[in-house]
């Protein structure tokens, strides 16, 4: 004779299969909106390209190199005049393709005493990979760069500093926890782990919704990439005596100040390895520019995009608005101008932060 199953014992059972089943849910959700929006492939914008010929006197050299997977990815050793003192290895950001929107970055080291070896992430530009798979791929790849860098033989054997915008700054801050051997560290608008950019871009998507998904989301990174899933710019510097000099601005609305500079600056504002730059109108993607050219091409776009005869913002107008503003662009960009937009003094205190501590 069967025994028969106590009310009681039903509904908790019916109880945590729903509650199983909710779980499930909210986890698949938060693994595909976390897939479809940080798992991209990123190109840069053609029309707004950089180019070694845009830049006197600089010169690269190609490189390939594995990753985890055995994706190769693509890099380039910048070089420009002499007696080199090091070796700054830069990390982009999120989102815009590689590296190429940072050679004006690598054209002012390497014309300032330091080689300069600049990577395309996993999933951007050159790189192989359909997408950029997740945050932790950044240390990952960066991981693999530095390690290229110190042991292919392709590179004078000079010490290694790091420069990172972005999610290239949670990089080259986390990273150092894999290479204490890097001497120094330039942060700009960096993330002190890969849940609060999370947290922050989620907010603006589904509100206080991202609450309930973010610890969904630390077991997907978790079993999508190991140990780096944890890995953080906090735990970077607690394994290493790098010097690091931290920017980022109060009004930055990407990165807010306070999963990044905050962070960093309550432990560290009283240690001599720390230098700490405060910036309060400079945003996310410009902040160690002078914008006063992006500002004056902005507005003369404005007007013309004024001048267009159909409503450019409409699905059926897309492609067409999309290829007349490339044509914009080509024909009005003053690429001098636009190649020459780094605030030259603070990129004279990065080189003098670099110098001070090899």
């Amino acid at each position: 004779m069967k025994k028969k199953i106590s009310k009681k014992k039903l509904i908790a059972v019916i109880v945590s299969v729903v509650l199983l089943t909710l779980v499930a849910g909210d986890w698949v959700l938060s693994a595909v909106i976390y897939e479809n929006y940080f798992n991209q492939r990123f190109e840069s914008y053609e029309p707004l390209m950089l180019y070694v010929e845009d830049f006197e006197g600089l010169r690269r050299t190609k490189y390939e190199f594995p990753s985890d997977k055995g994706q190769m990815l693509t890099g380039y050793m910048y070089s420009s005049g002499e007696n080199q003192r090091g070796i700054v290895v830069l990390a982009h950001g999120f989102g815009g393709g590689g590296h190429n929107s940072y050679m004006d970055c690598a054209h002012y080291f390497a014309s300032n005493g330091y080689y300069v070896f600049a990577y395309d992430v996993t999933g951007n530009d050159e790189s192989e990979g359909d997408g950029t798979k997740g945050l932790p791929q950044g240390i990952i790849d960066l991981d693999r760069a530095i390690t290229f860098v110190e042991q292919s033989g392709h590179f004078p054997k000079l010490p290694i500093v790091l420069f990172g915008h972005s999610w290239g700054g949670y990089s080259v801050c986390s990273v150092l926890q894999y290479h204490p051997e890097v001497k120094a560290v330039v942060v700009c608008s960096g993330f002190n782990d890969s849940t609060d950019l999370i947290e922050a871009q989620g907010k603006n998507m589904v509100g206080d919704g991202i609450y309930v998904m973010l610890p969904f989301v630390n077991l997907h990174e978790s079993i999508k990439f190991g140990r780096y899933a944890s890995a953080t710019a906090m735990d970077g510097f607690a394994s290493s005596d790098a010097a690091v000099l931290v920017l980022h601005s109060a009004d930055d609305d990407v990165v807010p100040v306070e999963y990044g500079y905050d962070i960093y600056y309550k432990k560290y504002k009283d240690d001599p390895r720390f230098t700490f730059i405060r910036l309060e109108d400079r945003g996310h993607s410009y902040v160690y520019n002078d914008t006063t050219y992006i500002d004056e091409f902005n507005a003369e776009f404005a007007k013309w995009g004024e001048t267009l005869d159909y409503d450019y913002e409409a699905d059926e107008n897309k492609e067409r608005f999309a290829a007349e503003k490339a044509d914009y662009i080509r024909r009005n960009l003053d690429r001098d101008k636009w190649c020459d937009m780094l605030d030259k003094p603070l990129f004279e205190k990065f080189v003098g932060f670099y110098d001070a501590n090899l």
